[in-house]
């Protein structure tokens, strides 16, 4: 048995969603092997369960004969010690493929997410992330855990078709020629109930991605009263959702109902048929009582084709949302041929703003639209390809993303708190000098929020820290990067939620605090802008005046507008 989490998930294949399912399989072959062999024999035990039966019967009982009815006693208590051992291990060997290959999807799916970073949210919605690691992967797995038995059924059905043959060629041909048609009845239902399930899935995401959605914005709706439309808008996605499962188990409810109808009709035939043979000689009371048998344990082989057809149904349709998210590139990639990194202290420029940032120093960027200035904080932190974005004199693409990561750290205007300890909520990969928690909290003016939490720093924080304010958020977001200490810090916007009095004494320590290092923040609150070092005024995109804020006051008309909004002073 594997230990899991799994040192390495693997390279899957996406061509299709059935070559996944496949893929998935074999890099499972040997606990996949194991289950199909014991699977195999579990059936197998119980397929010749009738005809040591019937034997005994005849042998033993009807010839009174006792050494044989001992023999055959023997052999039937085998058959079962063989058929509870294969049984047991079977059922141990599918939990393991089954927990086996959820685990695998689940890491692939999470090397996926991680893989795409920020781009994440580009073509694939948080809903079906979610529904793919989690409905999705159990129904994948349940393909695993049937296919043990759906082979042992195989083997089975044509175990038992030999020794009906043997006994009686009319009665061994109406069992071969039934049970695949019965399959056949079955087969024309599964593809609509893909389609079906399909349809399902797509629309249980979208209406999932809807509630996380509104989830995250209440407060804002609520702001302005928007929760009535809102509610209205996911009444609607998910009564579709609704109806769309209505059609689905409508269309399952038939298929449960021939899984019981046919083989019990089936089962009611041969029978029937055995009774007849029986009363006019052709068959032995022994055969009688083993075709009775045969019948009525053909109900698991049958049971077992109709249920794998079913659940091979739905895994195909979650292998195919599983497969589009795995199959997702990132748009920002590695460069073939990487440049050299220049040296610490290089400036950070952007031709295309006219924007340098010199090194060393706390530079401030007032934008006159917030857009841009999250436009100008993605190019300045590479996530967005930019040939213009130069570190030194070398483009920041042609850089190797993962030190440019290291030396650059960009922290957005709506930062997420990971949810969990906030200890490690607050603890990024360190790439600069060993700086306190205290000190990071201190700077951020974070306390409160810690103090608040229950457990303080050993407190759990809920989903996207939902229960702190959005000024929590905030500065806790701000002690996480601090903590990072990279060498250039890019922040955008880091003290729009808080008030004066806090954002004055975070301009005061940050600078303080990154004194030596360089750091950039967007933002037009007069606070920030006159403890900068340097400031930038960016109209329409473009660099329009420079110099410190003061200067700028007196100097400049339209970065006084800005910054006052329009107030005399």
């Amino acid at each position: 048995m594997r230990t899991l989490p799994l040192a390495d998930p693997g390279q899957p294949d996406l061509r299709s969603p059935q070559r996944f399912l496949l893929w998935v399989a074999r890099e499972q072959l040997g606990t996949m092997a194991a289950g199909t062999v014991f699977g195999v024999t579990w059936m197998a035990a119980q397929a010749v369960l009738p005809f040591a039966l019937g034997r005994a019967l005849d042998e033993g009982v009807s010839g009174q004969d006792r050494g044989r009815l001992w023999l055959w006693s023997g052999v039937l208590l085998a058959i079962g010690l063989v058929q509870a051992g294969a049984g047991l291990a079977r059922h141990r060997f599918a939990v393991a493929n089954f927990l086996t290959g959820g685990a695998r999807i689940q890491q692939l799916l999470a090397r996926q997410v991680v893989h795409l970073g920020a781009e994440l949210g580009r073509d694939v919605g948080a809903g079906d992330v979610a529904t793919a690691t989690g409905t999705d992967v159990q129904r994948i797995c349940r393909v695993l855990d049937v296919s043990a038995r759906f082979v042992g059924a195989i083997v089975a059905f044509i175990t038992v078709a030999v020794l009906l043959l043997v006994a009686s060629p009319v009665l061994g041909g109406v069992v071969v020629v039934g049970v695949p048609l019965l399959v056949l009845t079955i087969g024309p239902l599964v593809r609509p109930l893909e389609r079906r399930e399909r349809t399902q899935r797509e629309m249980l995401g979208h209406a999932s991605a809807m509630a996380a959605d509104t989830v995250s914005g209440l407060r804002v709706l609520r702001g302005f009263g928007g929760e009535a439309t809102f509610v209205r808008r996911f009444r609607l996605a998910s009564g579709e959702v609704r109806e769309a499962a209505i059609r689905t188990a409508a269309l399952q409810s038939v298929l449960d109902a021939l899984q019981v109808l046919l083989p019990g009709s089936f089962v009611v035939a041969v029978t029937w048929l055995g009774a007849r043979f029986a009363l006019q000689g052709r068959i032995t009371v022994g055969e009688l009582v083993a075709f009775y048998a045969y019948s009525a344990f053909l109900v698991i082989p049958l049971k077992t084709f109709t249920e794998a057809a079913r659940k091979y149904a739905a895994a195909t349709v979650s292998a195919g949302r599983v497969v589009r998210i795995l199959e997702q590139r990132r748009t920002l990639t590695d460069p073939v041929h990487p440049r050299a990194m220049p040296a610490a202290g290089a400036a950070l420029t952007d031709v295309r703003s006219g924007l340098r940032v010199r090194p060393a120093l706390f530079t401030a960027v007032a934008c006159t639209s917030p857009d841009q200035g999250s436009a100008l904080a993605d190019r300045l932190g590479r996530y967005v390809d930019a040939e213009e974005v130069r570190l030194g004199d070398v483009p920041l693409k042609h850089l190797p993303l993962v030190e440019v990561r290291r030396r650059v750290l960009v922290s957005d205007k709506d930062p997420v708190l990971i949810s969990g300890p906030l200890r490690e909520a607050l603890d990024p990969p360190r790439s600069g000098r060993l700086i306190e928690m205290t000190t990071a909290l201190d700077v951020a003016s974070a306390e409160d929020a810690v103090d608040g939490l229950e457990g303080g720093l050993d407190g759990v924080l809920t989903e996207r820290g939902r229960s702190l304010s959005g000024g929590q958020r905030q500065r806790l977001a701000l002690a996480r990067a601090l903590l990072a200490d990279p060498e250039i810090l890019v922040l955008d916007e880091p003290t729009s939620a808080v008030d004066a009095h806090t954002e004055v004494r975070i301009a005061e320590r940050l600078r303080d605090l990154r004194a030596g290092r360089t750091t950039v923040v967007l933002t037009t609150s007069p606070l920030l802008l006159d403890r900068a070092d340097h400031v930038v005024l960016l109209q329409d995109g473009l660099v329009t005046a420079q110099g410190t804020h003061r200067e700028l006051m007196s100097g400049s008309d339209a970065y006084r507008e800005l910054v006052t909004r329009g107030e005399a002073l």
